[in-house]
């Protein structure tokens, strides 16, 4: 594998830290984004071979200073792992807009935005690898992840986009679609809205309760999760998407299933409005 330069936005903990861990193992040199000076000490304590930078993905005006000082200082990028993100849980009637505007600030434009700081450079390199970090969530959906899903869903069509467009100029872009994994998605990173609404107890209560229990034991592990990227990174030919996790494989089978399903017994009605 020939030795790349990495940039991984949230790379002090979860998806991040474990990629981050995994390249700079393989020899790959690695500038990680963390959002204090507290984050970036304890990181240069676990990977001090690791070069890190402030960034919040949320200070658009910032972020193309950041990226052409990392390059300046450290070199061409050639992999950029668009990490950065959060998860938000809370019913929809309950969660204040506010809320879905701070998650889609994160996982949306934050990632958007660090994204297109790289695009005129790989595509004036005319070659540049993109990993976009979204979610199963980003392909099914589930009661009380409205403003995740709803994240995740934009990002992962934009990323399409993104890779129609810069396809002719040699730059690889790719999803990364995870199930559940040992992260602290569902723990201290998680935003939840407090219930109010006594009608949503038997539907939601459930789902909150078991996603706790779970957290810290969820089948996926973040260690194979950043082999898997590493591996990825070196195709010619990687795919639009790359689901993780037996669990993500399930939930999207079957919701491609029940689509081509719907999709069929609504045919005549869908046919109909041809002119």
């Amino acid at each position: 594998m020939s030795r790349k330069t990495f940039f991984i936005t949230g790379s002090n903990s979860g998806f991040g830290l474990a990629i981050a861990s995994a390249a700079l193992q393989a020899g790959h040199r690695v500038i990680g984004t963390v959002r204090s000076q507290a984050a970036r000490a304890a990181l240069a304590k676990t990977l001090p071979a690791l070069r890190p930078v402030l960034c919040d993905v949320t200070e658009f005006d910032r972020i193309d200073d950041v990226v052409g000082h990392a390059e300046d200082e450290h070199g061409p990028v050639d992999v950029l792992i668009n990490n950065a993100g959060y998860g938000h849980e809370g019913v929809i009637e309950e969660s204040p807009i506010e809320e879905m505007r701070r998650q889609f600030e994160v996982n949306v434009f934050g990632a958007v935005a660090v994204a297109k700081a790289f695009l005129p450079r790989f595509r004036a390199r005319r070659q540049g690898f993109i990993v976009n970090v979204t979610s199963m969530g980003g392909m099914i959906t589930m009661p009380g992840i409205a403003y995740y899903c709803g994240s995740k869903f934009a990002l992962q069509g934009i990323s399409e986009v993104m890779r129609s467009e810069m396809a002719p100029f040699g730059v690889h872009v790719t999803t990364l679609c995870p199930g559940s994994f040992r992260t602290d998605w569902a723990g201290r990173s998680m935003v939840r809205t407090e219930r109010s609404i006594a009608d949503y107890d038997g539907l939601f209560d459930p789902i909150r309760e078991a996603r706790q229990a779970v957290s810290g034991k969820q089948l996926g592990d973040p260690a194979k999760l950043a082999a898997a990227v590493l591996k990825l990174i070196e195709s010619d030919n990687p795919p639009p998407q790359l689901l993780l996790g037996s669990d993500a494989l399930r939930h999207v089978s079957e919701r491609i299933v029940r689509l081509q399903q719907e999709i069929e017994a609504w045919k005549s009605v869908t046919v109909s409005t041809d002119g």
